[in-house]
């Protein structure tokens, strides 16, 4: 194991602007959280699934965050993107723990991103 690190320096975003969001396996790990009846889990299998959920939810409010961004001032959609993502930042801020509760609110936290998500327009591109 080596004592050094790298930090990756990436002040616009853009690393995550080219790198599509894997959708459809996180679509179906909320979909079957969101369907548990009665778990019982191991707290650190809980802490794993609350990880990639968290992980993700970070992805998705970043693609939300720059689709928000490219809307005029005017547009409604821009202020309600505001409002989930600072409840998204609040829900993220909280500390993991190894209970189906916390991996069902990461769950819906990660649904509540994409319906937003998906009402916001694809930037046009611009023809070179």
């Amino acid at each position: 194991m080596s004592d050094t690190s790298v930090v990756l320096h990436d002040p616009l975003g853009l690393i995550e602007t080219e790198l599509p969001l894997d959708r459809v396996p996180y679509e179906a790990l909320v979909t079957a959280v969101l369907a548990w009846k009665d778990p019982d889990l191991d707290p650190r299998d809980y802490e794993q699934i609350a990880l990639q959920l968290t992980g993700h939810a970070r992805a998705v409010a970043a693609d939300v965050r720059r689709l928000a961004a490219a809307l005029p001032k005017s547009d409604g959609r821009g202020a309600l993107a505001e409002v989930v993502l600072r409840e998204a930042d609040g829900r993220l801020s909280a500390p993991l723990e190894g209970t189906a509760r916390c991996v069902r609110n990461r769950a819906r936290l990660v649904r509540a991103l994409y319906t937003r998500l998906d009402r916001l327009p694809e930037p046009v591109q611009a023809v070179t």
